[in-house]
């Protein structure tokens, strides 16, 4: 097929699916996979090196996320002003800076420039993920917005693996763990020893760079379509809505406020238990290291992976909003195993967890960003969406502080049942939406 045959609609989505650029697109995901699984390898790393408690140590996440939070509406404005192409170039850009403040970051080592490095990495992976997701949701037909999505974010896991092999292998070293090898050491000895390790953080991020340079290079030369909704003049001014406008709109809006909390506490809890696995496994079985302990990340990706087909195979079948239900309660179950069976087992349950998170974030993204009649507020929507990743810098940190008030790094994970508690009775929410709701193109589609 030629590029004639490639139509935009007045809402913005395609007539067909361009397939080379939804790869290319799709090729993002696994990119800020990588930053955020290696932040569970730091986590690991920097709990030993600079003496952190686990709610310090956490503070890895809120940087990162942090940096999400903050730069999500100036990149959706981005993006109304300019197109999505720009916004993934200048994300691409911050994340390779980013990824270049690790040299004197690794050489300076304190703990404050480490999380400088990766807030600024943040800031790239922010205007990566407002543009990228919205934009991987809009490049094609609608009615197939979700399973785009879907499919994208199943390259994640990839990414994610990739990163914990890198921390695995480059990071983290041979022998005992860092705690057991540093109790044994003078004071001077454990400094010098700790910057020794701290100089091994670089090289992942090394390697990021040239890869990050190269698909770079390719969106700079591939042509996109802007897949942006035609603006209907409802004012003298034809002008578009302003922020204030487009926040007081989205703020009224019921289900897309729940869908935004669900959001929160979704990646607040999936950021969670992977930053504390590598954690949870040491602190049950101290005979083993960190590159030992850093396997069960493998696992658990995989699983995530897995999880992913799985779901879009159910959603083939079912509704989305009754497999997210059922989903929820089983990682309940699970998480509640976690904190309550004090053995290697618990890992293992934290490991089959990762299973059930993998349609979560596409899907909740997705049907929330539906909801939104009017898309002249589709690009601050998606914003918002992914504004609420900031659950991913605060959830981490609360269950740090629970395992430090508590004593307990198992029970602790409680917290993280709270929030998967929540996000299954938002899914029982919309299926009893999509129960009592009847479209009325759908109705009449039935009807012929």
């Amino acid at each position: 097929m030629n590029k004639q045959n490639l139509i935009q609609l007045s809402d913005g989505y395609l007539n067909r699916t361009p397939i080379f650029q939804f790869i290319l697109l799709s090729l993002l995901f696994p990119l800020w996979a990588v930053a955020a699984s290696l932040n569970d390898i730091l986590i690991a790393q920097f709990k030993h090196v600079f003496e952190l408690t686990d709610f310090a140590s956490a503070l890895v996440q809120s940087a990162f996320y942090g940096g999400y939070f903050l730069i999500a509406i100036p990149a959706s404005m981005v993006i109304k002003k300019t197109n999505y192409k720009f916004a993934i170039i200048t994300g691409l850009l911050f994340y390779i800076i980013g990824c270049s403040l690790f040299y004197p970051a690794s050489h300076m080592a304190t703990y404050t420039m480490f999380l400088f490095a990766i807030f600024s990495i943040a800031i790239g992976l922010g205007f990566l993920e407002t543009a990228a997701n919205t934009y991987s949701s809009m490049i094609g037909p609608r009615k197939y917005a979700i399973l785009r999505l879907n499919i994208s974010q199943t390259f994640y896991p990839i990414g994610a693996i990739s990163g914990i092999l890198l921390g695995k292998y480059l990071v983290f070293q041979e022998g005992a763990s860092l705690e057991a090898r540093m109790a044994t050491m003078s004071p001077a000895e454990a400094q010098a020893f700790g910057l020794k390790m701290l100089e091994n953080t670089l090289e992942p991020y090394r390697y990021m760079i040239f890869v990050l340079i190269g698909i770079l290079i390719l969106f700079i030369l591939t042509k996109f379509p802007s897949c942006k909704p035609e603006m209907k003049i409802n004012n003298a001014s034809g002008k578009s809505p302003s922020i204030m406008k487009t926040l007081k709109y989205l703020g009224g809006h019921k289900r897309f406020r729940k869908g935004v909390a669900a959001q929160f506490l979704y990646v607040g809890m999936q950021v969670t238990v992977w930053s504390f696995t590598i954690r949870l496994a040491l602190d049950l079985n101290p005979d083993i290291n960190e590159r030992t302990a850093s396997t069960f990340m493998v696992y658990s990706f995989s699983a995530f992976f897995a999880g992913k087909f799985i779901a879009n195979f159910l959603m083939t079948r079912f509704s989305p909003a009754k497999v997210l239900v059922s989903y929820s309660i089983i990682g309940s179950v699970l998480l509640a195993y976690v904190a309550f069976v004090p053995n290697m087992s618990a890992v293992y349950a934290a490991v089959a967890v990762s299973m059930l998170f993998g349609p979560c974030w596409a899907t909740i993204y997705a049907e929330t960003l539906d909801v939104i009649q009017d898309k002249k507020y589709t690009e601050t929507a998606g914003a918002i969406l992914v504004m609420a990743i900031v659950g991913g810098a605060f959830i981490p940190a609360l269950q740090g502080f629970a395992s430090d008030y508590l004593g307990s790094m198992q029970l602790a994970f409680l917290v993280s049942m709270a929030c998967f508690i929540y996000v299954g009775l938002y899914f029982f929410g919309e299926m009893k939406t999509e129960k009592v709701t009847i479209d009325p193109a759908e109705k009449s589609a039935s009807s012929l």
